[in-house]
């Protein structure tokens, strides 16, 4: 069930802010305010006919109006025309709200202004919901390529050292038959080297007896 709507007015600034909500809290929250400005005595609610009925035909939506006057509070108001001593005495020190006489708004119109509220909350909700949704999508299609590509590069990783092992493997069998080499050379060497002399040795011999 829709709660029923309260007028909130405030200063903030060069502006004069005033919303139908549900309560103080969502106030504050639609205002942005960083502190509580109610029990500061800078906001309040308001029972001004003509302000109670701008915000219930706009639920939920910040209306403002220059700071210090008496204008109509309007979802968009230009800078006040005046932004010199006398805003700057009201920003110190607010001035005392004129009472105007009341008039009575309809139940109807309290009530049409409450569904109208909760309709803007609610469709807020859903939009949020669907931004968060969307944004967990986009994650999870991100962390999915990035472990696709983690993959990839692992598996990469993996064939190169699967190739460098066998690489190396193949480095010491070759070194070792090149030092297999070297022996078996070094041993026939030394015996025909061993044989050429003794043949030129027989051959100086003969040579000389001659």
């Amino acid at each position: 069930m829709a709660r029923k709507l309260k007028t909130y007015q405030t200063s903030l600034g060069f502006y004069d802010l005033a919303i139908a909500a549900s309560s103080m809290k969502a106030a504050l929250e639609a205002w942005g305010a960083g502190s509580n400005l109610f029990h500061q005595g800078i906001a309040n609610e308001t029972d001004d006919p003509d302000v109670v009925a701008a915000t219930m035909k706009s639920p939920g939506v910040v209306l403002k109006r220059p700071a210090g006057s008496s204008g109509r509070f309007a979802e968009h108001s230009e800078l006040p025309s005046d932004l010199g001593t006398e805003v700057s005495c009201r920003v110190r020190r607010r001035p005392k709200q004129k009472h105007q006489a009341a008039r009575k708004i309809s139940e109807k119109v309290a009530h049409k202004a409450a569904v109208d509220f909760e309709k803007e909350r609610k469709r807020r909700q859903a939009e949020r919901k669907r931004e968060e949704a969307a944004m967990a999508k986009e994650r999870a299609r991100r962390e999915k390529a990035v472990a696709k590509a983690q993959a990839a590069f692992d598996e990469a990783r993996q064939e190169h050292e699967t190739r460098t092992g066998a690489i190396e493997a193949d480095q010491a069998v070759l070194e070792k038959r090149a030092q297999e080499e070297e022996v078996r050379w070094n041993t026939k060497r030394e015996k025909l080297e061993a044989a050429l002399r003794r043949a030129r040795d027989w051959v100086y011999r003969s040579t000389a007896k001659r």
